[in-house]
């Protein structure tokens, strides 16, 4: 049976690698994060408040068709990021931030709400939980110059935010993998754990923590 798998975790969690892992191992299909030009990206870092409604509507959008475009595969996916988080963690971060006013954001939330309710959730959700050194290391070690200055308070800002949206988070089963203690790319028990637990999770939905982080 067709199975659709979402991975969520902060920026350096690993996500996109445990996607190429997973989908070699499970025999899924991947689907790594859309790369699109937003045209109002200029804009919104020349002026935040102005134009974090209208980027953030622009990645809303491409998320939704994204999400609808793996629904008609014929065969099991695995997916770098979702819908969820553009809207529960990073347009929420801006809001947070003051950089959508308090108008653009529920409109915002209120075409989320009504977009997410057209859409089949995923059979899993996968949480990589990292700490900030965590993240800090794995960012330094993928070499991108861009996001070496990431600051730690962004970073400890959107894992607050994730850690609140997934305890909420009741759409799908939801399995939090201790990205501190597991190195799937490194020890291959430890990608062999994950793998392990993902398929009994698929198989019978209920979604659980690793027993050594509960």
């Amino acid at each position: 049976m067709k199975k659709y798998l979402v991975l969520a975790g902060n920026i350096g969690a690993g996500k996109s690698t445990l996607v190429g892992l997973l989908a070699e191992r499970l025999g899924f299909k991947p689907y790594y994060e859309p790369v699109a030009e937003n045209p109002y990206l200029s804009d919104f870092y020349a002026d935040m408040v102005r134009w974090a409604f209208h980027s953030q509507l622009f990645f809303l959008t491409h998320r939704v068709k994204s999400h609808r475009a793996l629904m008609n595969e014929p065969w099991s996916v695995v997916q770098d990021r979702s819908i969820y988080e553009d809207a529960e963690v990073f347009a929420r971060n801006l809001h947070e931030q003051g950089s959508m006013t308090d108008r653009d954001w529920d409109s915002y939330r209120e075409l989320y709400r009504t977009l997410i309710g057209l859409l089949p959730p995923p059979d899993l959700v996968v949480y990589l939980r990292a700490s900030v050194p965590t993240l800090k290391k794995r960012i330094s070690m993928r070499g991108r110059d861009f996001e070496a200055a990431i600051p730690d308070g962004y970073l400890g800002g959107l894992n607050r935010l994730y850690e609140e949206w997934i305890a909420s988070f009741d759409l799908a089963p939801v399995l939090v993998v201790p990205g501190d203690r597991l190195d799937f790319v490194a020890e291959s028990k430890d990608l062999d754990s994950i793998v392990t637990t993902i398929t009994e999770r698929l198989r019978d939905r209920q979604g659980a923590l690793f027993p050594w982080d509960m």
